[in-house]
């Protein structure tokens, strides 16, 4: 199935618009507004102001629709699991995360009140996603954005193990394990937003940002952010969630009700989802531990410390002697 065309883009904002929202949402290039990239960079959701519409997610879409993955017709099965992701069928699903799909909203009913959520990575300040990556292809950029290098990336999906949201998805029958060893080492290639990285460096807003057309989501300085979320938060006597979780992140969220709720509420939703796509909605827990706090978690990133080295300086060199011989 495709993705959504530029055109039915066009023709949701319009209706986001008619629909009363106070500033018609286009294309990022309609707006272009100015983001300060000097520092790290941060994320202030605003749930009072969320109307559910999705046009964050159809901008994700058409800004990222030519880096989505493209896998062969038959797909390897992986030994020893005898299994494989493939989401390539299911380019259509916009209510949780796939490799086609990087942001969503999420809608949850709590006392007859909707809230709408929109999810996507939540950038942390320690990602044990990077930290913990046997092929060191996730690094946390300058301006705070978790990357992924999928010209690197092997599919094994460590990074989706130890995120508490799950938020990478894996597509089998593409990337560097089909160059090397397919069906006997590797998975395919992990997915997931990266904060729209490429127009932060040409100080622009993330396409999400840009589209949201009730200004739900503002961008800015991290601690600038982080302060503008708390001070909502204490005005509505609402809730604040990312500030802690996860060690910290640079995503914050403000509710007028409790996180608890809302996790709840996913959490029943997931349930009733197949085993196999239960991974793809992540739930909101408050105060979810670092997994590079635990016990587990060190013994895991000293293990895993060696062969990321030798992973990095392979690909290094390989890099190097792909420059040189161009």
């Amino acid at each position: 199935m495709d993705v959504m065309s530029r055109r039915e883009f066009l023709f949701r904002s319009a209706a986001a618009g008619a629909a009363g929202a106070s500033v018609l949402a286009l294309p990022k290039a309609a707006v272009a507004a100015e983001v300060d990239t000097s520092g790290s960079i941060g994320t202030f959701i605003d749930l009072t102001k969320c109307i559910g519409c999705g046009l964050c997610t159809d901008a994700c879409r058409v800004k990222n629709e030519a880096r989505y993955p493209e896998p062969v017709d038959d797909i390897p099965v992986n030994w020893p699991t005898g299994r494989y992701e493939d989401w390539s069928d299911k380019r259509d699903l916009t209510d949780r995360f796939t490799p086609y799909n990087w942001t969503f909203v999420e809608k949850v009913d709590i006392d007859g009140q909707q809230i709408n959520i929109p999810r996507k990575c939540m950038h942390c300040d320690n990602p044990p996603c990077a930290n913990l990556c046997p092929f060191s292809v996730k690094e946390k950029d300058k301006n705070g954005a978790v990357v992924i290098d999928h010209n690197g990336c092997m599919g094994g999906a460590k990074c989706r193990d130890v995120c508490p949201w799950e938020v990478p998805q894996r597509q089998a029958g593409v990337g560097l394990y089909m160059k090397i060893v397919p069906g006997l080492m590797g998975g395919g290639v992990m997915y997931k937003c990266d904060l729209c990285t490429d127009l932060l460096d040409q100080g622009q807003q993330p396409a999400c940002v840009s589209a949201c057309p009730t200004g739900a989501q503002q961008i800015g300085p991290k601690e600038e952010m982080k302060q503008l979320a708390q001070v909502r938060a204490a005005g509505i006597g609402g809730h604040l969630y990312g500030a802690d979780e996860n060690g910290g992140t640079s995503t914050f969220y403000v509710s007028p009700v409790p996180f608890e709720q809302i996790d709840k509420a996913i959490a029943r939703r997931k349930a009733e989802l197949p085993e196999p796509m239960q991974k793809s909605v992540p739930t909101m827990a408050p105060d979810v531990e670092n997994y590079l706090d635990t016990t587990s978690g060190l013994a895991t990133s000293y293990a895993i410390a060696p062969i990321a080295g030798v992973t990095a300086a392979a690909w290094a060199a390989a890099r190097a002697w792909k420059g040189g011989s161009e």
